[in-house]
């Protein structure tokens, strides 16, 4: 099998799961992009990295009493977003309902990892991060994040911004390569990106 037909799946998967009218009766091309060419090129990169963190998450948390559902530590970092959010001037309850959607994509990768690791142990990590460490990329993507999708605020609320936002996940996809349960969460991450 080609590897252009799971991408094709997942790219139209996006383009629905993002909204575009008319991407749904035809399968799109997608041709070469220059590099950047979306402004929202930002926002779906910084998710992309976030969801990476999710495999060391997981891989910290496997074999262990804690919880992939962790509401305090949740709660936490949708404070610590809306609070950066409102020193630079931006939408807290915006910012909290995109990183709402960015913590479930990530939990979504986590349970993904899970149910292949219960069913392949020999798949299993062998070692565990620090999560006190991966956390701290974490708040360091966050921080970011915020500030993109604030800097972002004109292409999220024009009636481009699926379309855009769209380009910005093949550009990712292309760039970094992820999986399909990587590139399915990221699509889920961005759900809250536009505002129409």
């Amino acid at each position: 099998m080609s590897i252009i037909t799971p991408l094709r799946s997942t790219l139209m998967a996006a383009a629905a799961l993002l909204a575009i009218p008319g991407t749904a009766a035809a399968a799109p091309t997608f041709p070469s992009l220059p590099p950047m060419s979306s402004p929202l090129h930002p926002v779906a990169s910084l998710a992309a990295e976030r969801l990476a963190t999710a495999d060391l998450v997981a891989a910290a948390k496997w074999g262990t009493d804690s919880p992939i559902d962790d509401p305090a530590r949740e709660q936490v970092v949708l404070d610590n977003v809306a609070a950066q959010a409102r020193q630079i001037g931006a939408d807290p309850d915006e910012i909290r309902r995109i990183f709402r959607d960015q913590i479930e994509a990530n939990k979504a990768v986590q349970r993904a990892l899970y149910a292949r690791w219960t069913a392949h142990p020999d798949q299993a990590p062998t070692t565990k991060p620090d999560l006190n460490v991966v956390r701290q990329t974490i708040n360091r993507i966050n921080t970011d994040l915020v500030q993109a999708v604030a800097d972002s605020t004109p292409q999220r609320t024009a009636p481009t911004c699926r379309p855009e936002l769209t380009v910005a996940v093949i550009e990712v996809h292309h760039e970094k390569h992820p999986d399909l349960l990587h590139t399915g969460a990221l699509v889920r991450s961005l759900v809250s990106v536009c505002r129409n």
